[in-house]
């Protein structure tokens, strides 16, 4: 039986006594078209450059996954988020909060699996080179993505089928300027013990897991490396790591410091939590398309091609 379709909508709340301050709106906004852009830029160029296939073509189908789930995240959270913050438009209902919650904490596995299939063609590149096309083909890459997608989206289901069973007699104030599951649970009137428990047994069998898989299969293409004679060539197969090792730290430090802030960081202010949530949602789909515009030469040969073509058909 489903409850609550006519309940009160919920309240987002921004950035506590400053939701009507305006000037947060431009910087805010400054990054959202700036995630856009990169990561919009990102998949243009590995589907319409065909220089970017000639070599490691795996990579860019791992790489065109974290821009696709880079840009999910943000154009998910973006809508409540910018709502507030210029039209002050803090009511969500029910049925939209639960749909934006499941697609968040989905789209966090997703880009939890996304790197790790990324560790794995890093790894299959240096460790077993002369195989790489035949062990990686494309059907194999679709499966894993698949894969990623499927695990993901079946593992946050029970969570937020959950919630929609629960009475919600208590405020009905969330204390972000978008739906998490943790937060919904706190203003529900019922036993919550599967959604506090279930989303533990979720982060250690997943997040914790893959990140581990990572260290492991960083830890195999370093002692290949090692065995490498040559310094140039070692140097030339670890470069090939950079930038997905910047993406690495990058998500699971937000993800490290989010964990800790919500543990034991209950009596910190309020905008400490809300600031760290932010920054969880956004720093990584900001800085990733950086990291591999700097990283990877390949993609900056493609966007100097993309921003020279205007110029050159004008000359």
């Amino acid at each position: 039986m489903w409850l609550n379709t006519t309940a009160s909508p919920f309240l987002l709340t921004g950035f506590p006594g400053m939701e009507k301050a305006h000037h947060w709106t431009i910087p805010l906004l400054a990054v959202y078209v700036s995630i856009l852009l990169g990561n919009g830029t990102l998949l243009f160029l590995i589907r319409d450059d065909h220089s970017l296939h000639d070599l490691h073509e795996p990579m860019y189908y791992f790489l065109a996954m974290l821009a696709s789930t880079d840009l999910g995240v943000t154009l998910t959270t973006m809508p409540t988020v910018l709502g507030i913050l210029w039209l002050n438009h803090r009511e969500i209902g029910h049925q939209a909060c639960f749909s934006q919650a499941y697609f968040i904490h989905t789209l966090s596995i997703v880009e939890s699996g996304v790197l790790l299939a990324m560790a794995y063609d890093r790894f299959i590149a240096i460790c077993n080179p002369l195989r790489y096309t035949s062990i990686l083909t494309n059907t194999k890459v679709m499966k894993i993505g698949m894969g990623v997608l499927i695990r993901a989206g079946l593992s946050i289901m029970p969570i937020i089928i959950h919630l929609h069973w629960f009475p919600y007699c208590q405020s009905h104030v969330l204390s972000h300027a978008f739906c998490l599951h943790q937060d919904v649970i706190k203003l529900a009137c019922a036993d919550i013990t599967f959604n506090r428990l279930y989303p533990v047994v979720v982060v250690f069998a997943m997040v914790l897991l893959d990140f581990l898989a990572i260290v492991f299969s960083y830890i195999l293409i370093l002692k290949t490396v090692m065995g490498i004679a040559s310094g140039q060539e070692r140097a030339k197969a670890l470069n090939t790591c950079v930038s997905h090792i910047c993406c690495i730290l990058v998500f699971y430090v937000t993800v490290v410091g989010l964990t800790f802030i919500h543990r034991f960081g209950r009596h910190a202010p309020r905008v400490v939590h809300i600031t760290m949530s932010y920054i969880y949602f956004l720093f990584p789909p900001f800085i990733n398309p950086v990291i591999y515009s700097i990283k990877t030469k390949q993609i900056q040969s493609g966007i100097i091609r993309l921003f020279s073509l205007p110029s050159s058909r004008a000359s």
